[in-house]
Parts: C-alpha cells; structure tokens; sequence
C-alpha cells in the first residue's frame, strides 16, 4: 500500500459516499486509476463493504451495554454453538473472544432497559454460562469507524 492507497482510504473512512471525481482529485489521480485503486482495495479485502453511519438514539436505540461473558466449558463445541447464536443476535454490535479473566465480550445496542432485560435472559436461557457483567453507558464520548492509518513506507 502507497500513500495514494492510504489517502484513499482515509478519504473514504471519513465519507464513502463522496464522488469518484471529488475522490480523484483529492488524491492527485485521474478517475479511472482512482477507481481501479479502490476495486483492488476491495477486492483484497482492505476495504470489507461501504455502509451509512446511523444515529442508534435517532432510530429508538438509546442503550448501550458491555457485556462481559465468563464460562466453564471452553470447548471447540460449545464456543461453536456460543459463537453462531450470539452472532445472530441483532442487538449484538461487536463480539469478541478475549484473553484475561473474560472470556467474550460484547457490544449491545437496544431501546431501553427493558428490551435488555429480553436480550439478557434469551442469552442466558440459550446457552449455559458462568458469569455475566453488563456495564452500561451512560455517556458516548468518541465513536468512530475511522481507523488510524499508518503513516506511507518511504522507500
């Protein structure tokens, strides 16, 4: 990856919906190599997909819980069964598998108490588990999507 390469891509973390003409010119290309930049981009899979940004509060989503997860079972099997149906889950934003005294956790987003309370125990009744934390936020401070990018390899 260039510095043409990691201009695009910052380029379009901030606005993916900006025009290929805007785009090129903010690069230094003509459109077209910008456009092949960008399906070579994708098509190795450094860029995954494009998509809009939504406001969760806008759209009735006010509450945002960190779910920590511990369990006793740590086999191939049950983290399978664990993985498909928490991953199915639509109020599950992020899902990861950690290292330390947690062993997943989440990112849940839902209207209200209430609507986590129905979330919390259809995740408990699915799956046997022996700790559950929910940490609920009170505030959004920074939320970004924007990865901070390395600065171009001179050379």
């Amino acid at each position: 990856m260039d510095a043409i390469d990691l201009k695009i891509l910052t380029a379009l973390q901030a606005d993916s919906s900006i025009s290929i003409a805007e785009l090129a010119d903010r690069v230094g290309l003509s459109q077209t190599p910008c456009w092949k930049r960008i399906q070579r981009l994708e098509t190795t899979g450094v860029i995954e997909k494009r998509v809009a940004l939504v406001v969760p509060e806008k759209i009735g989503l006010g509450l945002t819980v960190f779910v920590s997860i511990e369990t006793s079972d740590h086999s191939g099997e049950w983290l399978e069964r664990f993985a498909q149906f928490v991953a199915a889950m639509p109020e599950v934003m992020e899902f990861y598998r950690m290292a330390g005294d947690v062993d997943y956790m989440l990112r849940v987003v839902v209207a209200d108490m209430a609507a986590y309370d129905q979330f919390y125990k259809r995740l408990i009744a699915e799956i046997p588990l022996k700790n559950v934390t929910s940490r609920f936020a009170m505030q959004r401070i920074k939320s970004t999507t924007a990865f901070a990018l390395p600065a171009p390899s001179k050379g």
